[in-house]
């Protein structure tokens, strides 16, 4: 952004700070791809590997306050996180620090300092949060590598503080990329890291590193009734949202306010009855723009091979005329939408198309965005429970 559209020297200041953490984002980026091509940190055994790295992991408490909770007023969690500027910027989980009145970071030297947010995203469980950077000396910094080079079969790191065991560093491999978590889905495209690294409620924020040291990604979510089944947000994914949260304090998204699945073949084989293909519309949030433009949701329930869809609700199938018939086609006609738009829709509602006009806003905070509330287990939240992940349900919504 161009000092000329400074229009208050505080304004300034706080661009200025961004531009830094930017500018450091960048010869982060330069400085993975030499590591990845073998550079000396690469030839570190794994005990030196972890003195270079575990300094720059810390300890972070929250806590938050609940007026109308007589019996648990107080609600405190632990997490970990990764210093990766020197000016004091960390970066964590959403889940871990989003809501809480009261963040306190614990350093690998001993030293305890209060935090502030400076901003979260719910959606993809990514937080910053700053402490003040010491009057001498620098803080420990880690570096972020380049997810895109992950394979099944590498070996990665978690480091972090699990079950309030500070600096614990488990050893695992990657076991399958481009993973995604069952639930609502606000984007189609938020792959996930799976490994099987011991990870454990406290990991929440940490690093998974690669052979290199580098920050390969940050800790999300476990599925307890299994072993050994970790995620880790991808940490290409984390350098893209990074300045939109140090900028804005959030991840400005437009929002339509609905929640479905694509009309497949198949189903339509099995019920034999009037389904056009498009985006089969379950739910639709309450006070969104979908509503106020009187889309409408499912009526009854099916289950189908063990899956449960809400059938009687419109099927989207155009948007601003382009056929939306697959999650490809879908994210297409999406990524050009901008908050105030018109979006032209076209659905098919018994046995009729029917045009209808959306006016996108932005997304707003939702109840599953609260900490304990989000779909996928973050640590810290309610865990998944019952049968295998294979057989739960991936809705999309936007």
């Amino acid at each position: 952004m161009r000092n000329e559209s400074r229009l208050a020297a505080g304004v300034l200041a706080g661009v200025l700070w961004i531009s830094g953490a930017s500018g450091a984002l960048a010869a982060q980026a330069d400085g993975g791809s030499a590591q990845a091509l073998g550079a000396a940190p690469c030839q570190e055994t794994l005990a030196q590997l972890y003195r270079r790295v575990s300094p720059s992991v810390v300890l972070i408490n929250a806590s938050s306050i609940n007026p109308y909770d007589i019996d648990h007023r107080i609600q405190r969690v632990s997490g970990s996180g990764v210093i990766f500027d020197k000016s004091g910027l960390i970066v964590t989980n959403s889940h871990v620090v989003f809501g809480r009145q009261i963040i306190t970071v614990a350093l690998d030297n001993g030293a305890f300092l209060t935090a502030q947010l400076v901003g979260a995203d719910p959606v993809f469980d990514i937080a910053v949060i700053r402490i003040q950077a010491p009057a001498s000396g620098d803080l420990p910094v880690a570096r972020f590598g380049d997810s895109d080079r992950l394979d099944v079969g590498h070996e990665v790191y978690a480091i972090g503080n699990p079950l309030g065991l500070n600096q614990t560093l488990t050893r695992g491999i990657v076991s399958a990329v481009n993973r995604m978590l069952p639930g609502p889905s606000f984007s189609l495209t938020e792959p996930l890291i799976q490994t099987d690294a011991a990870i454990n409620p406290g990991n929440s924020g940490g690093p998974l590193v690669d052979r290199c040291g580098d920050v390969a990604g940050i800790t999300t979510a476990v599925v307890p009734d299994a072993q050994n089944i970790g995620f880790a947000v991808p940490v290409n994914l984390v350098k893209g949202i990074l300045p939109a949260l140090m900028r804005d304090g959030r991840v400005i998204r437009s929002w339509v306010g609905v929640q479905g699945q694509f009309v497949v073949p198949a189903l339509k084989e099995l019920l034999r009855i009037p389904l056009a293909d498009g985006f089969l519309v379950e739910a639709v949030e309450p006070g969104s723009p979908a509503e106020k433009a009187d889309i409408q949701d499912g009526e009854f329930e099916l289950t189908i091979g063990g899956q449960p869809i809400l059938l009687g609700g419109d099927i989207i199938t155009e948007l601003n005329g382009s056929s939306v018939d697959g999650p490809g086609k879908l994210e297409s006609a999406l990524k050009s939408v901008k908050i105030g738009d018109t979006l032209r829709m076209a659905v098919f509602r018994d046995s009729k198309t029917l045009r209808i006009d959306v006016v996108v806003t932005e997304r707003p905070i939702l109840p599953s965005d609260l900490p304990g509330r989000r779909v996928g287990n973050p640590l810290g939240a309610v865990p998944l429970t019952g049968g295998p992940i294979a057989a739960r349900k991936a809705v999309i919504r936007f």
